[in-house]
């Protein structure tokens, strides 16, 4: 994927996530990772991870979605490496990508992972 490519789907990626309350932006691994209340990762954008050219986004899932969403459509969904055992979804940004369902996906991670008070506030803010 190109360079520029690469860039635009982070953009989209950094838009979606920094949209919802309390979260940060914290560069680990060599990589953006998006934070709630700068501690709890609930996303993280992956470029080239050890060579295999693909730019992704790793997610939480709910609990079984993981098997659903790889099971239905594995060119799109898989188990990232790391914490794919602990139920997360990789995405694949390459072409093609339905950015609102990212969205929806990220908005769920963010869910899962976020204290109740921010949560909610998540919840409120999506219904406006």
């Amino acid at each position: 994927m190109a360079s520029r490519d690469r860039e635009a789907a982070l953009r989209r990626v950094r838009k979606i996530c920094l949209s919802l309350p309390e979260t940060t932006e914290k560069e680990a691994w060599d990589t953006a990772t998006f934070r709630i209340l700068d501690k709890k990762m609930f996303a993280m954008f992956v470029d080239d991870h050890h060579g295999n050219g693909q730019i992704a986004i790793w997610l939480k899932a709910p609990f079984g979605a993981q098997s659903l969403l790889v099971e239905s459509d594995p060119d799109r969904f898989f188990v990232p490496p790391y914490v794919g055992p602990r139920g997360w979804i990789g995405i694949h940004l390459g072409r093609g990508v339905d950015w609102k369902e990212v969205a929806e996906l990220v908005q769920e991670s963010f869910e899962l992972i976020a204290p109740k008070r921010v949560a909610a506030l998540a919840k409120r803010t999506a219904g406006n």
